[in-house]
């Protein structure tokens, strides 16, 4: 239910858990899918996969992009001045 929600964590689960039960293109759909919801633990996954030439160029390319995208979707002057007093007060 939670990865069908959206969470990005959940559909990186189901990815490792098809890898596990070798559906290795079922893993890297849901490890694209992750990273489509900015989630870089699946940049790490497919990366993984990219360099044992399981995962396509293209295929890495476009889950790539679309974290960048996520994560660029994210950024907001609000956010920076956040993470600026976090650090400042967290140390």
């Amino acid at each position: 239910q939670a990865a069908i929600g959206g969470h990005p964590v959940a559909r990186l689960n189901l990815g490792v858990w098809e890898q596990d039960n070798g559906n290795i293109d079922r893993a890297v759909k849901h490890f694209i899918i992750a990273a489509n919801l900015g989630f870089d633990g699946a940049i790490e996954a497919l990366k993984k996969y990219y360099a044992r030439g399981v995962v396509s160029k293209e295929d890495f390319t476009t889950g790539l992009r679309a974290y960048q995208d996520a994560v660029d979707a994210t950024k907001s002057p609000h956010r920076d001045v956040a993470e600026a007093f976090y650090k400042q007060t967290m140390g």
